[in-house]
């Protein structure tokens, strides 16, 4: 139950940090109408049935000598991603020190003044119109997300950056190796020996976007980041010991236990469609926190707009672009409030 006295009270206070996008005064006739509407909110959504490990991967035994280490550990990155569409992976060739010092970097960042970071012009050099916070198209509360982010293209990483660069560069690098790597595997299991991902997924189609959840003090409960899925074929997460992803595993929703050692890998819509549904691009989200903030870097593996999503007959989708895709998804934000997704593409719609 919402108690409007306590909520107004919040309502009046300054923003806490000048780094804080102004949440509470933006979006302030939103939460108006939404506690005049219920006295409930998102009372069913946000229950929680438990706290769980993903299936956690050692990507040591790729390399082991031992061709059946090899291939148990290939089984497990598949099977994986069919029965969760998420997986966590260790010893998987990014330090914990470059790890750490990408965080700190971050830190700083979003710790910069709002209106800095809000400006129409570059910020630190970062391309005009990286900087996003909350939801544009927001009409309800379910519909906001608390949170800021800069979405950053591999090809506009440049040393413009200070000393955010070369931490970047490093970062940047190594997992989008990795992310490669488990695409190939992923494609092998599914028999095919191909360079589709080496061809179509390339520096210049893919991103990173680094993530700040501010703590959310008014007391309603508020998405971090709302229900979706991943418009990509791939995404590596490195996210800190906060805590607050959840997933949906056989209907009812999940809390992602953190684990500080290893990378978070989930399977995104695109390789759902490509794989004919054998691998699941699973609904996810991230829940805000009333006191600690959030820190989570992303790593996207895109292909250009042009690629040609299609698979094996009988397939359940009909072929379209990355382009197509994404023009869908954005119509559907426009006109509905959120994202439709695969099932715009199914050839049964």
């Amino acid at each position: 139950m919402v108690k409007s006295d306590n909520f107004f009270t919040n309502m009046n206070q300054p923003l806490n940090m000048d780094s804080d996008p102004p949440f509470l005064q933006s979006y302030k006739t939103l939460i108006d109408n939404t506690i005049k509407e219920t006295s409930d909110i998102f009372d069913n959504e946000f229950v929680i049935v438990e706290e769980c490990e993903l299936p956690l991967i050692d990507l040591s035994r790729l390399l082991s000598v031992e061709e059946s280490e090899t291939e148990e550990c290939k089984k497990q990155i598949a099977t994986a991603s069919q029965e969760w569409g998420f997986f966590q992976v260790i010893n998987h060739g990014i330090s914990r020190d470059i790890l750490e010092k990408m965080r700190n970097e971050q830190v700083k960042v979003f710790k910069q003044p709002f209106d800095k970071k809000s400006k129409e012009d570059k910020f630190m050099n970062f391309p005009a119109g990286s900087y996003r916070w909350g939801t544009p198209t927001a009409t309800c509360l379910k519909q906001l997300s608390w949170s800021e982010a800069f979405h950053i293209p591999m090809t506009a990483i440049s040393a413009d950056f200070g000393s955010l660069s070369s931490t970047m560069e490093q970062f940047a690098t190594t997992v989008a190796v990795l992310a490669q790597k488990l695409a190939e595997i992923l494609a092998e299991k599914l028999g095919h020996k191909s360079t589709f991902f080496q061809e179509n997924c390339l520096p210049s189609t893919c991103y990173l976007r680094m993530n700040r959840y501010p703590p959310c003090p008014i007391p309603l409960q508020i998405h971090g980041l709302m229900p979706h899925t991943d418009s990509d074929f791939l995404t590596i997460l490195h996210q800190d010991e906060v805590g607050g992803l959840q997933l949906v595993k056989d209907g009812k929703w999940i809390a992602v236990k953190p684990n500080p050692e290893a990378l978070t890998i989930n399977i995104g819509d695109l390789f759902q469609a490509w794989s004919n549904d054998v691998y699941k691009s699973v609904k996810h989200r991230v829940v805000t926190n009333p006191s600690e903030e959030r820190f989570s870097i992303a790593y996207f593996l895109c292909p250009s707009y042009d690629t040609v999503i299609q698979n094996s007959e009988p397939s359940v989708y009909r072929k379209f672009s990355f382009r197509e895709f994404r023009q869908q998804v954005q119509e559907d934000v426009q006109k509905l409030g959120h994202k439709v997704g695969l099932p715009r593409f199914l050839l049964s719609h």
